[in-house]
């Protein structure tokens, strides 16, 4: 199928400029003014936006966790994802403690060949590292294109290493081209704060953000970067939150160390006041947890300063009958919440229409950043010649609001419900083939592939 894209547009993360766009056989074939192409279909883009589709690196999709398993599985959650303008995601495989990654890998291979609508890859979650797994992270890399291992500073038990393992699972993955992320945060120091507050009969969902305060969050980014500086390795934070954790990394610059930061469109805004609504204040226990006002203002500047480069969703999504398996206590509410969909109208409402960030600033965090630094640019994150025609058309006036009752989240409630949006996905391509038109999705399961990812560097922006 071949389609023509006229007088849109185009923004990438460099440029913002007119044209047209000519797509065949998966690929963006031509740009320019007034193209003089037949096409199968013609798409009139007068007035609209036309720019790459989304990357979401942070996401979970059928995830085991806490006795059950997050509610979107790779069907539901990539077709929401296509109707919200992210036509690419990558999920965490988790390996099971004292298994291979290997086994892991065939699992969540399982979870998504034949079920993925939209494009995927994954991050590869080392919870056990020992000389076995260091054989099996350069398997990954070399043979597989999976170039990144998430690691866990919390959960001890289910998913924490300790920083012995931290470092030489560091090595490892810098020798051989890869990339360390990292939940960032005290797993001791929080594992006692939940401790206290359980004993003392604290067990509301407020509990949940004062068992994790901000120091947690702050003293385990400055330490990750400190083993990032001595081991040489391309490090990268996920779902930072806070202004102390942001400080980290700008004094880590001082030292002329680059770090990659990912932030969430709820760290940039929602705040810790939701979690007084007694339990209502459950739909938004996630880890780390929402934050204060101060901390929205500094990620909003670290977008800005380059600081953080990249805004994700940390998608987990749990039906409200799950969440209230913590009714009675805090600590076993499952964490996260439904995001996958929004996030690129939040963060143009938000950002762009709000005047906090460029159109090209938007771009570069919602796409463009994400594929460079995972591996998969220019063949992601970019409109241009030989680029996947992954592209969203989008009516940046268009109003519209939130709500459970229009969205494609397998969830049966909304984080933002009621918000009242400027900007929406009208048009979603991917590799050529509409995917997302007149609020239909018109592709089925299967249709999403798997992405082998390159490797890495600490200087890939």
């Amino acid at each position: 199928m071949s389609i023509l894209i006229k007088n849109g547009q185009i923004v990438t993360a460099s440029e913002s400029y007119i044209a047209d766009v000519y797509i065949e056989a998966e690929k963006i074939i031509a740009i320019g003014k007034d193209l003089d192409y037949q096409a199968d279909k013609i798409i009139d883009a007068t007035d609209k936006l036309v720019f790459p589709g989304g990357i979401d690196p942070h996401v979970h999709l059928d995830m085991p966790f806490m006795g059950t398993y997050s509610s979107d599985d790779y069907e539901t959650g990539t077709r929401a994802a296509l109707h919200g303008g992210t036509t690419m995601v990558i999920d965490f495989i988790l390996q099971t403690q004292g298994d291979t990654l290997h086994n892991a890998l065939k699992t969540w291979q399982q979870k998504s060949h034949g079920k993925a609508i939209g494009d995927y890859s994954y991050h590869m979650a080392v919870t056990d590292f020992n000389d076995d797994v260091a054989k099996e992270v350069v398997a990954m890399i070399e043979e597989e294109g999976i170039s990144s291992f998430k690691t866990f500073m919390a959960y001890k038990g289910a998913l924490m290493i300790d920083d012995g393992q931290m470092v030489q699972l560091m090595k490892v993955v810098k020798k051989h081209g890869g990339l360390v992320t990292v939940h960032a945060t005290n797993g001791d120091m929080i594992d006692s704060l939940i401790a206290k507050n359980r004993a003392l009969g604290n067990l509301s969902p407020l509990y949940h953000y004062l068992s994790q305060p901000e120091v947690t969050e702050a003293e385990a980014s400055a330490r990750f970067a400190d083993m990032l500086n001595y081991t040489g390795c391309p490090g990268y934070i996920v779902h930072m939150t806070c202004e102390g954790a942001l400080n980290a990394v700008r004094k880590a610059t001082q030292r002329n160390q680059k770090v990659f930061v990912e932030t969430c469109t709820q760290y940039l805004m929602l705040d810790a006041s939701l979690y007084e609504n007694d339990f209502e204040g459950a739909k938004w226990v996630m880890s780390p947890p929402l934050r204060e006002k101060k901390d929205q203002a500094a990620l909003w500047s670290g977008i800005n300063q380059g600081l953080v480069q990249v805004v994700g969703t940390d998608h987990c999504p749990f039906m409200w009958e799950q969440k209230k398996m913590g009714k009675d206590d805090f600590s076993k509410i499952p964490n996260g919440h439904p995001a996958i969909e929004h996030r690129m109208e939040l963060l143009f409402s938000e950002g762009v229409h709000k005047g906090k960030i460029s159109l090209t600033k938007y771009v570069e965090v919602s796409s463009t950043n994400a594929a460079k630094i995972f591996g998969m640019y220019p063949r992601k994150g970019t409109i241009a010649i030989g680029s996947d025609a992954d592209i969203v058309i989008f009516d940046p006036k268009k109003e519209h609001t939130i709500s459970v009752e229009t969205h494609h989240m397998n969830c049966d409630y909304s984080a933002y419900e009621g918000q009242k949006v400027t900007g929406k996905t009208e048009t979603v391509i991917l590799r050529g083939q509409v995917a997302i038109e007149n609020e239909e999705c018109l592709l089925n399961a299967g249709h999403g592939q798997f992405i082998p990812r390159g490797k890495t560097s600490k200087t890939v922006i």
